[in-house]
């Protein structure tokens, strides 16, 4: 096996397997399809490696504790073989299948990996697209995502109250330096379980937000909280808008800018409105509930325009995913 790596949640693997590729998130976004993929409505859509965008006709959008395992299976075993095993032991463990498909029944381009350009999107581009699997060149984990797909099969089950699970078994296919995976079974199996997310989230005091404004021209904000897509602040922020409040309060002559950031996920043009709107809800929220003066205050909102880390990956995204306010 990887090193590290473990198998999630009891659910047992596939005889003489080996674990290649591995991650454990404390607390990530899940796409748990429900149905087949089909070609999105809008027919000139385009990914940023030229693919026509598919999306799943029935989903769910899912948040908590994810595990994502790739196993290599040995030689001679089948995608099917691989897929009714873990069928049999997830049903021991209570699980009800919710959907399964094979080959082209799964829709979009059944032969295509993680990668790939100029066609139609795959399934395994839709849970985990090359994007966001980025193994070192031409390990294991690399081939398992490098090579063609061949009689591909995917269920996914839920365990009420306790996991998600979603299985996809293929036969690899490939005759250059992958070939040692050529007509072998990957099995990737990817479990959300449900678990409340840590409030990890660190409140900067007002006189920390001073501090910053005054050495940097600017501070940024985390703990201002909202649903992927909303600009309804969530009661988790409570504390970092009580300590902007108070920065306003102690300061009488100062007036914000206050400007939402997001991650590149989504349309440019989308993002803007959102990020201002996020920004609005905030300059509001702050006149409304602490009885600062609106003229002291300025909502703007610059979409993905001024990243602080790489949107390539979730931790990138977080970071930019951000309030900042500036002095005008």
């Amino acid at each position: 096996d990887l090193p590290g790596a473990s198998d999630p949640i009891s659910i047992a693997r596939f005889d003489g397997s080996k674990i290649i590729a591995f991650e454990r998130k404390a607390y990530d976004e899940y796409v748990f399809a429900t149905g087949p993929l089909v070609a999105s409505a809008d027919t000139d859509a385009r990914d940023s490696m030229n693919n026509q965008v598919f999306e799943f006709k029935t989903k769910q959008t899912l948040e908590g504790a994810r595990t994502r395992l790739v196993y290599l299976l040995p030689a001679g075993r089948s995608p099917l073989e691989a897929l009714r095993g873990y069928e049999q032991n997830l049903a021991a463990m209570g699980a009800q299948k919710r959907f399964e498909c094979a080959a082209e029944s799964c829709g979009g381009d059944a032969s295509v990996n993680s990668r790939g350009g100029g066609g139609w999107q795959s399934m395994v581009m839709k849970l985990w697209p090359g994007s966001r699997v980025v193994p070192d060149d031409f390990s294991n984990a690399f081939c398992a995502h490098d090579v063609s797909v061949l009689d591909q099969r995917f269920a996914s089950f839920e365990i009420a109250g306790k996991a998600f699970v979603q299985v996809h078994a293929f036969l690899g296919q490939d005759s250059g330096y992958c070939k040692a995976f050529d007509n072998r079974v990957i099995a990737v199996v990817d479990v959300l379980e449900v678990k409340a997310r840590e409030d990890k989230m660190v409140t900067l005091s007002a006189s920390e937000l001073s501090t910053a404004i005054t050495s940097t021209g600017r501070v940024a904000i985390y703990g201002i909280l909202f649903d992927t897509g909303s600009s309804v602040i969530k009661l988790e922020s409570k504390a970092s808008l009580e300590q902007i409040a108070a920065l306003l309060t102690q300061n009488a002559a100062l007036k914000l800018h206050v400007v939402g950031h997001t991650d590149n996920q989504g349309s440019l043009e989308s993002n803007f409105a959102l990020s201002k709107a996020r920004a609005g809800a905030i300059s509001s929220a702050l006149s409304a509930q602490y009885g600062i003066a609106a003229a002291r205050l300025s909502a703007n909102g610059v979409s993905s325009l001024a990243p602080v880390a790489s949107n390539s990956d979730d931790a990138g995204r977080a970071k930019n995913r951000r309030v900042e306010l500036v002095p005008f």
